[in-house]
């Protein structure tokens, strides 16, 4: 299973959010900490406000926030959202009929059974646990230290 850019790209901006709840992160600013694109960014935004993941925040001081608490979004939602497709074989996809075997093959199956072992394994995880490390990361990412945070370390 190989995930695409858009969910890594989703999973490390809710990271970001995560260890920067205090006030909104500006897309510029979570693009360049990560070395991607604005543009692509931005698209990735929409999938995660449509999902309800991040809120967006209008005005000077704008940007985006986690529409809900880092610990109840799991990494298995997040996927959820960012991800086109879960086809692992041709034959996932139930318009294809190409293959004799279509109705009593076992791989089929193996694959579904994977798949949801996979997400099963994601939805154990949340982006508050990926984020433990909050005091590390917001210096990995360049994030103003508020004193508060310092205090708490």
């Amino acid at each position: 299973m190989r995930l695409t850019q858009q969910t890594n790209y989703a999973v490390r901006a809710l990271m970001y959010c995560a260890v920067n709840p205090d006030k909104p992160s500006r897309v510029a600013d979570i693009a360049a900490s990560f070395d991607m694109s604005e543009t692509h960014l931005f698209k990735i935004m929409k999938v995660l406000v449509d999902a309800d993941l991040i809120k967006t925040i209008r005005g000077r001081n704008g940007g985006v926030m986690l529409a809900k608490p880092a610990d109840t979004i799991t990494v298995g939602e997040v996927v959820r959202a960012a991800e086109e497709s879960f086809l692992l074989a041709e034959c996932f996809d139930s318009g294809r009929k190409d293959c004799p075997l279509i109705m009593s093959c076992g791989f089929n199956g193996l694959l579904h059974e994977a798949l949801e072992a996979f997400m099963e394994v994601l939805d154990m995880k949340s982006i508050a646990d990926l984020s433990e490390d909050r005091f590390g990361m917001r210096e990995l990412l360049k994030i103003d230290t508020p004193a508060a945070v310092v205090a708490n370390a």
